[in-house]
């Protein structure tokens, strides 16, 4: 690939791998660079945002599925919303040295398709209510395909951008796809009311809510959404994205991260603000069901909605402040809110304690935004400094080295933590069916959070923002 006045020349063979990647060179980038940066930016956010959709579409269907005739225990229904989120962690752990060694055009695909298998599985299985609970918690295993996929988005991302760009890019990036959880919680229960496409998808089901009228409903219409706009997708990535050798590195060479101390200790921080912000969302639209009976389900999209639009503010404050300045004080933020989401559950049978509860909430949603862009900022930063600190007073090639270290390190680092994090997805729903089966309530789960973010915020002071601290970010 030759740089010109004009653009970045990109082709090999294949017309899909680009040769040479130079984002930090000034001329590299506005000759070229940025424009091809930029698409795949694009349809990266695409595939991404259709991953968190199906990744959490039983999020919604579960909330929607109390109302039918299937029979499960609250618990259960708790299960198939964290399910999704236990599968989708693990599979981030290897999702996040794909790139290197695939290539991100050509994993996207391969990601991306297998998609449709739990968007058609649960479309067929949710329209017979003798459909025992073991598959639909396979079908919800099945739809952490869609977790897996952040992780190796986000890697692929981080090598288009140089440094200056990468908080604000890699927030758009994990934006696009974290409001896709807003989109599937506002789009099913819209959906199911369309009888029309009854044609394509099948008959309907007779929903009862606990309150409320009884009527009719096509559940399937949540599942089968998806699988044309999945199809787009891969269209767009097989002719707008691309693969590029920096990335290629063996698991060997990227596994040297688990070594890091700061791998695990970032791993830490992501999943207070980004497990927080999944398993939040994961679990709101059961919680709200659970706790407040009465109120709509329209509510449950707005928690996911903030989070998800806020968080490249957050990568653009990290770059303006520092990440770790910005992360302590979210931390601060998110432990008060989760305080005042307690007391409205205290009080949650007084006239207005639901509109409290949904305030408090909306906060903390903020609050997981801004952490995620902060922290993801953090850890490039991290990275490529330890790496400068290794080649002090070297040649310019061992410098050049170090960077080139650093930012595979930083990719397979942004990949591994935000598979740590998803965990996130499980724990809080399981957490609160848990809480609530043992003691009554998602209280106990929630103090619990609370004491973690004091944790979160004791790493991130010591560690990167204090006067004295070791990596200050």
């Amino acid at each position: 690939m030759a740089v010109t006045k004009e653009r970045v020349e990109v082709g090999t063979e294949s017309g899909n791998w680009i040769d040479k990647w130079n984002p930090e060179d000034e001329q590299f980038w506005e000759n070229g660079g940025k424009k091809v940066a930029r698409r795949n930016l694009i349809f990266s956010i695409l595939a991404e945002n259709l991953a968190f959709s199906v990744w959490q579409v039983f999020s919604a269907v579960a909330a929607i599925m109390i109302t039918l005739s299937f029979g499960f225990s609250a618990n259960q229904f708790f299960w198939l919303a964290a399910l999704p989120g236990l599968s989708g962690a693990t599979l981030r752990i290897p999702y996040s040295f794909t790139v290197p060694i695939f290539g991100g055009r050509d994993w996207t695909l391969i990601s991306t398709s297998l998609l449709l298998l739990p968007a058609i599985g649960l479309g067929v299985a949710i329209t017979n209510p003798e459909t025992p609970f073991w598959v639909f918690a396979a079908l919800a295993l099945l739809a952490g395909f869609g977790g897996g996929n952040f992780a190796s988005s986000m890697a692929n991302i981080s090598y288009f951008f140089p440094d200056r760009n990468k908080g604000f890019a890699l927030g758009l990036n994990a934006a696009g796809g974290n409001i896709g959880v807003s989109i599937v919680q506002f789009l099913v229960p819209v959906v199911i009311g369309i009888g029309f496409l009854s044609a394509f998808t099948g008959g309907s089901q007779t929903s009862t809510p606990e309150t409320g009228p009884t009527r009719e409903i096509f559940a399937q219409n949540a599942a089968f959404l998806w699988v044309p706009l999945i199809l787009i997708a891969l269209v767009g990535t097989y002719f707008f994205q691309n693969n590029l050798r920096v990335q290629k590195a063996s698991f060997a060479e990227q596994s040297v991260i688990f070594k890091r101390k700061h791998t695990w200790l970032m791993g830490a921080l992501y999943t207070g603000t980004f497990g927080s912000f999944i398993g939040y969302a994961a679990g709101f639209p059961l919680l709200i069901k659970t706790q407040f009976p009465e109120a709509s389900l329209l509510y449950a999209p707005l928690g996911a909605a903030f989070g998800s639009l806020i968080r490249p503010v957050g990568g653009l404050l990290a770059d303006k402040f520092g990440g770790a300045r910005v992360t302590f004080w979210n931390f601060v933020v998110m432990i008060g809110a989760v305080i005042g989401v307690l007391f409205f559950l205290g009080i949650k049978d007084q006239p207005g304690a639901f509109f409290g509860f949904l305030i408090m909430f909306l906060i903390l949603f903020t609050g997981t935004g801004v952490g995620n862009g902060s922290t993801f900022r953090m850890i490039p930063v991290i990275f490529r400094t330890f790496h400068e600190r290794q080649t002090e007073g070297m040649d310019e090639e061992r410098q050049d080295e170090a960077k080139r270290n650093g930012l595979k390190e930083a990719g397979a680092a942004l990949g591994f933590t935000s598979a740590i994090a998803a965990y996130g997805a499980f724990i809080i729903p399981k957490s609160y069916g848990t809480s609530t089966e043992l003691t009554g309530g998602p209280e106990a789960a929630l103090y619990i959070f609370v004491a973690f973010y004091v944790v979160c915020c004791a790493i991130c002071w010591w560690n990167y923002y204090r006067r004295n601290a070791d990596y200050p970010c």
